[in-house]
């Protein structure tokens, strides 16, 4: 009788990734309805007025006009460079990377980041040109810039994006280090909104606009998260 080796043991299996937390889809629906409606109230109080700023509006772009030294300009040129262009769409792309697994999950997250970025963005133009609200006079401005005021592309974009880029942090990330990126990206979209209104390009109102359109759409899109991270597919 022939002897026999000793039997193999059960092939060790590949480590699985943990899988996306559960969302409470009532929740994400009643955070994007309460940025709905803070949105619309906003257009609203736009579109009543023909665009006209309120008097805090004003006092805002005033005293903005008023203390434009440098190297505070300088350094608010440079940040609200950062809201709009490839910059963006380089940090959706970062979050799908960091997100996804393995090649083919990478690349869906990937587009869907830049999907969400890009259809944003569609929205707020769609909007934008809806309402029509004319910007602050042009001898106040101080940079270029385009198109209708509300609501702001730069605000709307950053945050879109910075929150887009956290979730794709809190997706590989320990919590303490998640947490603290998202305060970071957090105060970086606060600040290219709030350079549009130092620079004279923007009303206050626009940059409020832009920020409860992003925070719905970032909210709706949380819905599209199973899609997104659906499994792990193999290299």
């Amino acid at each position: 009788m022939t002897a026999s080796g000793p039997e193999p043991g059960p092939a060790a299996e590949e480590p699985r990734p943990a899988p996306p937390p559960r969302r409470d889809t009532a929740a994400l629906l009643a955070v994007a309805a309460a940025c709905a409606a803070l949105f619309a109230a906003t257009a609203v109080a736009v579109s009543v007025r023909h665009g006209v700023p309120l008097a805090a509006e004003q006092a805002a772009v005033r005293w903005s006009a008023a203390h434009r030294g440098e190297p505070a300009r300088s350094m608010a040129g440079a940040l609200t460079a950062t809201g709009s262009g490839p910059v963006p769409y380089l940090m959706a792309v970062l979050a799908g990377l960091l997100a996804g697994r393995r090649a083919r999950g990478r690349l869906r997250a990937v587009c869907c980041a830049v999907v969400v970025l890009a259809a944003g963005q569609a929205i707020r133009y769609g909007l934008m040109e809806l309402l029509a609200r004319p910007r602050p006079p042009a001898a106040d401005w101080t940079g270029p810039a385009s198109g209708y005021a509300f609501p702001s592309g730069h605000a709307t974009t950053s945050a879109l994006a910075a929150g887009i880029l956290a979730w794709g942090i809190a997706r590989r990330a320990r919590p303490a280090v998640a947490r603290t990126w998202c305060a970071v990206l957090a105060l970086w979209a606060a600040g290219v909104g709030l350079t549009r209104v130092y620079l004279g390009v923007h009303w206050p109102g626009d940059v409020l606009g832009g920020w409860f359109l992003a925070a719905g759409l970032l909210a709706l899109a949380l819905l599209l998260e199973p899609f997104a991270l659906r499994r792990p597919d193999r290299a």
